[in-house]
């Protein structure tokens, strides 16, 4: 990081003038260890599962939606199959959890743990070894793909999972669900109403399991992909490489795998700021910079994708601008 820091002061432009992406490379030098990491091979990881919560009528969407999406994506249908593409990123498709019988097929990892979870409003949504097992798949997805990941992009798709993730935000940082819950897939305001009870019940209901530490925390009020998003966001941590971070739900899973390893927020990128209430104060949390802001709140990975070419645009501009000396440019007085 001294070494890129110092060849960005050198380099022929005014210094700080292209703002997040100088820091960004700066960054990105520290979690390789290279000044030139290639960033070629990006992986979307797009985990399903269903959520118990989704009964409570927190959704615009009813639960079918789920399994019907995950058909889209592996058809190459869906907003991240597109921007994927486009960013020439690969998408690897997981049933985590989803409540159905879904049909084989060569693009579909089946990791299923449980078939969704239970109602957090009721009590835990998963025991602790589910968890524990989703948070593992989310690693072993990711390890399955090396040497070809570079880079991790962290997706997700399960109706009702804004209700879990505001939960779990609520649960691990003291924030009050008004501050937090927002309209997710689009909700009126009674459904609002529900979301927003929905959250304070959880957070009562499970207030013993939230006070024994990020896993238990994740287990009560969370759901399968989010906790296997840990896990993807932990193994890239592990084998030094970048995860770019999603919006509120992929957020979610970012505050848990830093609750568990504080040096993997040093590995996490942040793609945008969500349309969702609470995710401005989930990256304040992680200490992250969003570098979009564009009033998304679909999921799947579609803002880490869309930023993935400015992660790459970093790296190439601090390895490829010539520096004042090399230039023949003068430095400023």
């Amino acid at each position: 990081m001294r070494q890129a820091s110092a060849r960005q002061a050198r380099l022929t432009k005014p210094a700080g003038s292209l703002g997040v992406i100088e820091h960004l490379s700066v960054r990105l030098a520290g979690m390789t260890g290279r000044m030139d990491p290639p960033l070629r091979g990006a992986v979307v990881f797009t985990l399903a599962a269903d959520h118990g919560v989704a009964a409570e009528g927190v959704s615009a969407y009813p639960r079918e939606v789920t399994a019907q999406m995950v058909l889209n994506f592996l058809r190459g249908g869906a907003a991240i199959n597109v921007l994927a593409r486009e960013v020439g990123a690969r998408v690897v498709v997981a049933d985590i959890g989803v409540d159905a019988d879904l049909p084989p097929h060569s693009a579909l990892r089946a990791v299923k743990v449980r078939r969704g979870t239970d109602s957090i409003t009721r009590g835990p949504a998963m025991t602790v070894d589910e968890a524990e097992r989703a948070i593992e798949v989310g690693r072993s997805l990711v390890r399955e793909q090396a040497p070809a990941v570079d880079v991790a992009l962290t997706g997700d798709m399960g109706i009702g999972n804004t209700t879990a993730s505001a939960a779990l935000i609520c649960a691990l940082t003291g924030l009050e669900p008004e501050l937090v819950v927002g309209r997710g897939t689009g909700v009126d305001d009674e459904g609002l109403r529900r979301k927003l009870d929905a959250v304070r019940g959880a957070l009562q209901v499970n207030a013993g399991s939230i006070a024994r530490g990020p896993i238990d925390t994740l287990a009560a009020v969370g759901g399968l992909e989010i906790a296997g998003l840990v896990g993807v966001i932990l193994a890239a941590a592990e084998g030094r490489k970048p995860a770019i971070i999603d919006g509120f739900i992929s957020g979610a899973s970012a505050l848990v795998a830093a609750a568990m390893e504080p040096a993997a927020s040093g590995y996490m990128i942040a793609s945008h700021r969500s349309q969702e209430l609470g995710h401005g104060a989930v990256l304040d949390r992680l200490g992250l910079h969003p570098l979009l802001d564009l009033d998304l709140r679909l999921g799947e990975g579609t803002g880490a994708a869309l930023a993935f070419p400015i992660v790459r645009a970093a790296v190439r501009l601090l390895n490829e601008m010539a520096t004042f000396d090399e230039a023949g440019v003068s430095d400023r007085s």
